[in-house]
């Protein structure tokens, strides 16, 4: 057996000498550095060494670069913890391994898992009570012990999957809660901040304690958390309530508005949306100040303003949620966008083509544009599979293709078939999320790995090390077998593997945050 090294470069030569030893190798003070116009180097073979892997500066094919997401909801019918309130700790635990499961098995690359639905916490948290939806009373933690938040983040990232932490900033009370509302709950600490509107209970986004508080719960989890990104939905300023007449009932913030907005130039409405612009800017410039490269994005409803484009019809977002998503996308104020495009692509008046080009038309700053995709709709019959299909072949149309999936849930079920097409016809190899260029600030790319590869009777052992101090989120391995290239992205924590048979080539790359790439670490098979 012999191991050889690639791509090493001299301020590598001491680990490298060191990663050698280890590894068992007679051969590790035969290092030597690369010359300069050498992409690639090696040290010295045994000379008895006749059958094996050398260094080789041919490339493996470009990984595919798409977003592919799906929401884990942990309130409502589509809820992971739906039937499982209040149930063990092991039953819960399950749910969500099985959840993640499928995730990887259909090649998604990001979970988008709610923290936060009602002011309360599906996480260990010192400011907000424990969500009633995890153990059936508010602010009682699961017995035994356990973080869902963390354990969906050490499960996801063994499985390659982004986390990315879903939070409601304003809804503080949910309609179908059952148990009493904890002492140390907003309602009760601040009930100044607190609105009844509805059967709901909602932080009035006009109070700037309100905009403080939020940001901050958004904050404890992105410093306490190795989330990968921060999501908020459509729930701005609540959906319009009516009376028993059926007349529209205004949100009752009149407090806030007397002491903010009556004397700032602005109209009520106006002023509303300038709260929510203002809240959007600063969780924005406030998640990238702790971490640079944690990911912000925001899914709001699909229909800006009705008339654009002419052909649409359907709810007022912008004059009802008091959310200007068009300027939010315009100025690039988060990092993705994901429209909940839950309409079909005949429709006219809510086409999902229409809609998802006038989206696209206003990514001004090239931000990422991953529609949301209603899978309910296949579950509960109203549509076929057909129809996802299309959907997501449409959304490849744009710069950063990407897709989320409204519920991971459905896809449990496998509605129609809906998996094995998704799994067969459009994810038919892993992909990486694209990259986000602008939150690198002055942080180099990683550098290229270093590669060790190990013959075995019917196998090769990889081994791999990175070579300098970069933040990975994975790695990615490539091997030609056959002529067919298979790929496979590893969690950042793995440092080798075993691989069956003799690929014709292998490549090792690294993957940071933001998802930029390495140069690749390649070894040729020697016949």
């Amino acid at each position: 057996m012999a191991i050889v090294i690639v791509n090493m470069s001299r301020n590598a030569l001491n680990l490298a000498a060191l990663f050698l030893a280890a590894s068992g190798s007679v051969h590790a003070a035969q290092l030597t550095a690369p010359m300069a116009a050498s992409p690639v180097a090696s040290s010295s073979a045994s000379p008895a060494f006749t059958h094996g892997y050398t260094p080789t500066s041919q490339l493996p094919p470009q990984v595919q670069r798409e977003f592919r997401a799906a929401w884990i909801s942990s309130v409502g019918e589509n809820s992971w913890l739906a039937q499982l309130t209040g149930k063990s700790t092991a039953e819960q635990k399950a749910a969500l391994i099985a959840m993640l499961d499928r995730a990887q098995q259909l090649r998604l690359n990001t979970i988008i898992f709610q923290v936060r639905p009602s002011c309360d916490a599906v996480y260990a948290s010192s400011i907000e009570p424990w969500s009633e939806y995890v153990t059936g009373i508010q602010g009682r933690a699961p017995q035994p012990f356990y973080d869902p938040l963390e354990f969906v983040i050490e499960e996801a990232h063994k499985r390659g999957l982004e986390v990315h932490a879903w939070f409601n900033p304003y809804r503080a009370h949910h309609a179908d809660a059952k148990s009493p509302i904890a002492p140390n709950h907003i309602s009760r600490t601040r009930p100044d901040l607190v609105r009844s509107y509805g059967k709901y209970l909602w932080l009035d986004p006009g109070e700037r304690d309100v905009q403080d508080y939020s940001i901050r719960v958004i904050l404890d989890v992105v410093k306490r958390y190795d989330i990968d990104g921060v999501h908020l939905d459509d729930y701005f300023y609540p959906y319009m309530e009516k009376d028993y007449a059926g007349r529209p009932v205004d949100f009752p913030d009149n407090v806030s508005w007397r002491k903010y907005g009556a004397n700032s130039g602005l109209g009520h409405a106006d002023w509303r949306r300038e709260n929510v612009n203002t809240f959007i800017q600063r969780a924005d410039n406030s998640i990238h100040t702790y971490k640079p490269w944690v990911k912000f994005g925001i899914s709001p409803f699909g229909i800006w303003r009705p008339g654009n484009p002419p052909q649409i019809r359907g709810k007022d977002a912008y004059s009802e949620l008091f959310a200007d998503s068009r300027k939010w996308i315009a100025h690039g104020w988060a990092d993705y966008f994901s429209p909940q495009l839950y309409w079909d692509s005949e429709t006219r008046e809510q086409s999902f083509p229409v809609l998802l080009k006038w989206w696209d038309d206003q990514n001004l700053q090239h931000r990422g544009l991953w529609p949301g995709i209603d899978t309910t709709k296949v579950q509960n019959g109203k549509w076929t599979p057909d129809e996802i299909i299309r959907q997501i072949r449409l959304s490849r149309g744009v710069e950063q293709p990407g897709q989320v999936f409204w519920g991971m849930k459905d896809l449990m079920y496998n509605p129609g078939g809906l998996d094995q097409r998704i799994y067969s016809e459009v994810y038919t190899a892993p992909a990486l999320v694209p990259v986000m260029p602008w939150l690198a600030g002055t942080n180099a790319p990683p550098a290229r790995p270093l590669l060790a590869a190990k013959l075995e009777i019917g196998s090769v052992k990889l081994d791999w090390v990175k070579t300098d101090t970069s933040n990975l989120h994975a790695w990615l391995l490539q091997r030609r077998v056959n002529g067919v290239w298979l790929t496979d992205i590893l969690p950042a924590t793995r440092t080798g593997c075993e691989l069956s048979g003799q690929p014709e080539l292998i490549a090792v790359t690294a993957v940071d945050r933001i998802g930029r790439t390495s140069p690749p670490a390649t070894m040729q098979l020697l016949k």
